[in-house]
């Protein structure tokens, strides 16, 4: 489905990817760890199209799209949820959720994909006339998700879902990552929280200063004392 092919990111001078090859099948969950600043979230935004490789080239079913911009990709099927959200705090949770459609025409399918974001976040029904700004923490990270629903994506790209959530609600988090997986769609997840990570998906990639350091299934690397000793506190 997706497939980044020795892609190098620069930020002006700085080189913050290097060589980095991955691919995510259809049906999958791929997670990418690492520490702070290893480039996580920046191969996502090279994915969505907010940053341009100066080499390499990124696939989607088939498609080039290192030179595309963003609203093409997003009509394309791949959407982003934000690290820290990246709400409207001033418009309603309902106008929040419309602009996550915004590429869409279809208005059938759009009502329905409001009930079906309900449906995931029973919370956030019954608030969609209150203002975004005043939802807590967790709720906001719900509406991100939602948000990024809305337009229908075939890949769904996660920036740290679980940054500043109360424990009980990381696991509704990754309760519901699961649960839209599961409905058909595939994602690609960056998460700080590596046991949470590793545990809900297929496969993982592991960045280090912009370099894939290691790969592979997701329960291996689990087990693999290098990624326990970096990432998992233990070892």
């Amino acid at each position: 489905m997706l497939k980044m092919d020795n892609v190098q990111i620069y930020y002006g001078n700085v080189q913050a990817l290097q060589n980095i090859s991955l691919e995510v099948a259809q049906g999958e969950i791929i997670t990418l760890i690492g520490a702070n600043g290893a480039g996580k979230t920046t191969v996502l935004k090279a994915i969505s199209g907010l940053l341009h490789p100066k080499s390499g080239k990124i696939e989607f079913l088939g498609k080039r799209i290192d030179n595309l911009s963003t609203a093409k990709i997003v009509k394309l099927g791949i959407s982003q949820c934000p690290e820290e959200r990246g709400i409207w705090p001033d418009m309603t949770l309902f106008e929040n959720l419309e602009m996550g459609a915004y590429v869409r025409k279809d208005k059938k399918g759009i009502k329905k994909d409001f009930e079906q974001v309900y449906a995931y976040f029973p919370i956030l029904k019954g608030r969609k006339n209150q203002l975004a700004g005043s939802l807590s923490g967790g709720e906001q990270q719900m509406l991100a998700i939602g948000r990024a629903l809305m337009s229908r994506p075939k890949l769904l790209l996660l920036d740290e879902p679980s940054l500043g959530l109360a424990p009980i609600l990381v696991k509704e988090v990754a309760d519901i990552i699961k649960k839209i997986h599961q409905e058909g769609t595939t994602i690609l997840l960056v998460e700080q929280n590596a046991f949470l990570a590793l545990n809900i998906s297929n496969r993982a990639y592991v960045l280090e200063t912009g370099k894939i350091a290691l790969e592979g299934k997701a329960k291996d690397l689990l087990q693999d004392e290098r990624v326990k000793k970096a990432y998992l506190g233990k070892g």
